[in-house]
């Protein structure tokens, strides 16, 4: 396949097309807030089996299914507590799933044979105006894990997409161009089918943002739930991820800009704040494979707020592929 083959802008014909081509079964990677994702029609058993050959995805690791408004998730939940509502209120459109019990419209092909099933109303003008032409078309939701190969560094521009599956696409499939993400870590996964709310996956929805609003604290126990990016090895680029630790010659490096950088180490990202570093972390770990580094070195932000959720991305990194 050519260069960017299956790259297209996003102007209203393209989004047009890129829902008609999901009715048809077709994959479309489009642009959330979070990192790009590949979707399928949710309820479209080959078109999503498409997504776990493209990204070599285990069959048993569930999905989320993205929907364009919170009134829809009623369709894949059975049961919807109200911390639930209360917290697609305040953060939907956002980065943050929740997971609900599942009816009978998310099939196993979707929640890896669970009883529950992630739903999500993503932050992006084009993600919405997306769905919203995919339920013109009778679509109920699309899934979209992130557009990449299992294990590696999630996307956050369609070129990195295009990168990363081109070789995995065939006639028929997109890459919406959205520009780069803008929160650059994936969504907050929020557990509610229990008594109390309970964060499967760490992301821009803090813990503190999640109590405020709900009132309840946080369930703490381990459950037996899978959800997407909860295996140890995660996010990985080919270059080794070191942690906290000096920086030699040849190494790359990501840190806040506030930290100096050593003679010879090839600086690959210098954000000024826990929010510019998230936006920024993949884009700098696959910069470190097109140069061809072996290893990169970050020294990691502190804190209780997205920077969470970086440790958590990070931590996985560093164990490899």
């Amino acid at each position: 396949m050519s260069s960017g083959q299956f790259v297209s802008e996003c102007t209203a014909d393209a989004i047009t097309r890129a829902a008609q081509q999901l009715k048809a079964g077709s994959l479309v990677a489009l642009p959330t807030e979070t990192v790009y994702g590949l979707g399928a029609d949710a309820t479209n058993a080959a078109a999503v089996a498409r997504i776990y050959e493209a990204k070599g995805r285990p069959a048993d690791h569930p999905l989320i299914v993205h929907v364009s408004e919170m009134a829809d998730i009623s369709e894949w939940a059975d049961e919807i507590p109200e911390y639930a509502i209360s917290l697609g209120r305040k953060y939907w459109p956002g980065p943050m799933t929740l997971i609900f019990i599942r009816s009978s419209l998310a099939q196993d092909f979707i929640t890896g044979g669970q009883d529950s099933i992630g739903l999500r109303v993503p932050d992006h003008v084009v993600a919405l105006a997306l769905l919203a032409e995919f339920k013109e078309l009778g679509g109920k939701g699309i899934a979209a894990p992130s557009a990449n190969r299992f294990g590696h560094v999630s996307p956050t521009s369609a070129a990195a997409v295009n990168a990363e599956l081109a070789d995995y696409l065939v006639d028929g499939d997109l890459i919406l161009d959205g520009g780069p993400s803008q929160v650059g870590v994936e969504s907050t996964i929020i557990d509610c089918t229990g008594i109390a709310p309970r964060i499967l996956r760490p992301g821009a929805i803090t813990a503190e943002m999640i109590e405020q609003v709900t009132g309840l604290h946080l369930e703490e126990s381990e459950t037996d739930i899978r959800v997407s990016g909860s295996l140890e090895n995660h996010y990985s680029p080919e270059a080794r991820v070191a942690l906290d630790c000096q920086p030699q010659p040849g190494d790359g490096f990501i840190a806040l800009a506030s930290v100096h950088t050593p003679q010879g180490v090839v600086r690959l990202a210098s954000p000024a704040n826990n929010e510019e570093f998230a936006r920024v972390l993949y884009a700098a770990l696959r910069s470190a494979d097109e140069r061809s580094l072996t290893r990169v070195v970050v020294h990691q932000p502190a804190g209780d707020d997205i920077s969470v959720a970086i440790r958590d991305r990070l931590l996985r990194a560093s164990r490899g592929r």
